[in-house]
């Protein structure tokens, strides 16, 4: 009995990340800190090795969950899963619905996200601020020229679910974040919510899988690396991934998808189908509302959200070494 209430604890943290993790700018890795089991995550994930796939093929399952600390696992991948089943359909409404307050709380999540990145990093020098000017001219570089539309082909849903995870164990940034970044966090969404609702099955069901190969392989092929790069240039890639995310601002800015924005406050131009001509779209943008008062209050919301979060980090940072 002990062992399935900690089971379900287990699974309600990760309901916490979860919900982390498909908001863009809150990382899932750091609510996993605050809820102390951030050392158990990461060292469960790098126990799927090669002694474990030895123990899986030679039929030793018991050992193997041992090994892998299945329970663990399996638990905290229910809680992630639920939850962002939960809030996908939430999501994709108001990103339908209000785009202007959602982006800029979005916004708002990634400028505090990336500061505090930036305050954890000591000695600047003007090596370390070269590297910080050279990742956010990477990120606006890259989310300047990436296209709108990124192909929704099934070799890069799996692509998008091997990065986008990779983000789990990486410190201010979240894998929403980088499916925002690859064009494909609304698409994703909208497979999730879809496959709840019973909308083309098949075809959600299908997206989702691959999605979900690409997350396991990417996790398993990536993670090892990304440990190696941070335990040897932790400082380095810190401050050129802060670099990345303030320069990827620019993918994120509320007022930069104008077509959205025309079909929230116009809907009787749905009838256009998913491409709005852009002689509509500028027609309309000229009497439609920026709604500014309330994209900075959002902004403000969401910078506060990610400012209580790392401090409620720290807190549990010294309390463990205490």
């Amino acid at each position: 009995m002990k062992g399935f209430w900690k089971n379900i604890m287990v699974a309600v943290k990760g309901a916490c990340m979860g919900a982390a993790d498909v908001i863009p700018g809150v990382s899932g890795g750091t609510i996993a800190f605050i809820m102390g089991i951030y050392d158990e995550f990461v060292g469960s994930l790098a126990s799927i090795n090669a002694e474990a796939l030895r123990l899986l093929f030679k039929g030793r399952f018991s050992a193997f969950w041992k090994h892998i600390n299945g329970s663990f696992l399996l638990s905290l991948v229910i809680g992630i899963g639920i939850s962002i089943i939960a809030l996908a359909g939430l999501m994709q409404m108001l990103l339908s619905d209000f785009p202007i307050q959602t982006w800029a709380f979005f916004f708002g999540l990634i400028v505090a996200s990336s500061l505090f990145i930036i305050r954890g990093i000591s000695g600047w020098k003007l090596r370390e601020g070269l590297m910080l000017v050279f990742g956010i001219l990477l990120g606006a570089v890259i989310c300047t020229l990436s296209p709108t539309q990124t192909p929704d082909g099934l070799w890069f849903i799996f692509l998008s679910g091997a990065l986008a995870i990779c983000a789990m164990i990486l410190p201010g940034i979240s894998g929403s974040f980088i499916l925002l970044i690859l064009g494909k966090y609304e698409y994703v969404l909208g497979a999730i919510s879809g496959l709840v609702a019973g909308v083309d099955p098949g075809r959600n069901l299908l997206i989702l899988g691959v999605f979900g190969l690409g997350a396991i392989i990417g996790i398993l092929a990536f993670s090892r690396f990304l440990h190696w790069l941070l335990a040897r240039w932790q400082k380095e890639t810190m401050i050129v991934l802060a670099g990345f995310i303030i320069g990827s601002l620019v993918k994120i800015w509320p007022w930069s998808n104008s077509e959205a924005i025309v079909l929230s406050q116009f809907p009787e131009l749905a009838s256009f189908g998913d491409a709005l001509p852009t002689e509509i779209i500028s027609q309309y943008m000229a009497s439609a509302d920026l709604h500014i008062g309330g994209a900075v209050l959002f902004a403000v919301i969401g910078f506060s959200l990610v400012t209580g979060i790392e401090m409620a980090g720290k807190v549990a940072s010294r309390k463990k070494t205490a």
